[in-house]
């Protein structure tokens, strides 16, 4: 009987040892998780930006407004 009461003590310190990991990995996850998420809207606010400064320069160009002078040369030259 004692053997069987060691046993179980050794089984139930092993679930408790696997639970305390499972809810530590939970935890990291969780922190992951919320991060990526923050790091996605950031994201997603600068791709707007992009997409209404895309927009806006199109718009310019269909309007014949290019920024610079007609006679002056692009920065390149």
């Amino acid at each position: 009987m004692s053997a069987d009461v060691e046993t179980l003590k050794h089984q139930m310190m092993e679930l408790q040892s696997q639970l305390a990991f499972q809810e530590d990995a939970l935890g990291s996850l969780d922190a992951a998780l919320s991060q990526q998420q923050q790091e996605i809207l950031v994201l997603r606010r600068q791709v707007e930006l992009l997409r209404a400064r895309q927009q806006e320069q199109e718009n310019n160009n269909e309007a014949g407004v290019t920024g610079m002078p007609p006679d002056e040369k692009p920065p390149h030259y």
